[in-house]
């Protein structure tokens, strides 16, 4: 099977080719060779190509900047998801779109159901809320998978701006009243290569690791996880601190409840997804295990 990958320099798209299958042939293509927003470079990559599916995994996830970028947030999130959907409709290829928790309010106190209506309250996440719709109306067969708190033990991301503060600062402020579930890069990838395996599954998915953590908890857990495995000094001592979102203004408004119902693609996958703080520690013992062999 041709799995044509887009945005393959980002975080995830770097994920999918380390965990490729074997039997599976990767296409990766970056946003320098292939800009999903210009219409006749996608038609004409996809008619070369000629992939089984395409994963787009090309977005722009700056959720603060977006508030300013409008028209590069929703050329990027909306408009290019629309042009992979159009040429996958002309050469009858499958589409799985990568998309947000930021698609939802955060006004609910149990988990989003992938039948709960979308609400975003950012433009990072009102441009992805509007690539799903778009795509759902040209391509019914396609798959969008929403993920949240996103982490690989490369790139930009949470976990990785913590580890870099914790080792030059000695005390550190959190949101704590900002809920969701972080999620380990290696839990999506496995669910991205099932979809696209599992040929006839089409719609909404669901895809984080168990459990829920704040912003707050989620910091702590990354402190007490990198001095058990040695990636912090042992006598790097960090004060963490909590504190509500009024306290760090950002310019973009984020979900006060994040956490999404996975129970869709546990079933139809017979995934056994694992606890973030699992998660946490098997990756920074992937870390741990690469810098020994550095």
């Amino acid at each position: 099977m041709k799995v044509l990958v887009t945005g393959s320099n980002g975080q995830l798209g770097r994920e999918l080719q380390f965990d490729c299958p074997k039997d599976l042939k990767l296409i990766p293509l970056s946003r320098q060779v292939l800009d999903i927003s210009d219409k006749a470079a996608v038609f004409r990559a996809v008619k070369k190509i000629q992939p089984n599916v395409i994963i787009n995994a090309a977005a722009y996830t700056s959720v603060d900047n977006a508030e300013d970028e409008h028209e590069l947030t929703f050329t990027t999130n909306t408009r290019g998801p629309e042009i992979l959907a159009l040429a996958c409709k002309q050469f009858d290829i499958r589409l799985l779109q990568i998309s947000t928790d930021y698609v939802f309010d955060g006004n609910k106190s149990s988990p989003y159901l992938i039948s709960d209506s979308v609400n975003p309250i950012n433009i990072y996440g009102l441009s992805k809320a509007k690539a799903e719709k778009i795509i759902q109306k040209i391509l019914p067969n396609a798959v969008i998978l929403r993920t949240a708190s996103l982490y690989a033990n490369h790139s930009k991301n949470f976990v990785n701006t913590m580890l870099g503060m914790m080792s030059k600062n000695d005390q550190l402020s959190i949101v704590v009243d900002q809920v969701g579930t972080p999620t380990w890069i290696e839990t999506l990838t496995k669910a991205v290569f099932s979809l696209v395996r599992n040929e006839s599954l089409q719609g909404i998915y669901h895809c984080t690791d168990l459990g829920v953590a704040s912003w707050y908890d989620f910091a702590v857990a990354i402190y007490d996880e990198a001095q058990l495995s040695g990636l912090l000094p042992d006598n790097e001592k960090v004060a963490i601190n909590a504190i509500a979102s009024k306290d760090y203004p950002t310019p973009a408004q984020r979900p006060a409840y994040s956490v999404l119902d996975k129970s869709r693609l546990q079933t139809d996958l017979n995934i056994n997804l694992k606890s973030w703080r699992e998660s946490l520690k098997l990756a920074f013992s992937k870390r741990r295990e690469r810098l020994l062999d550095t």
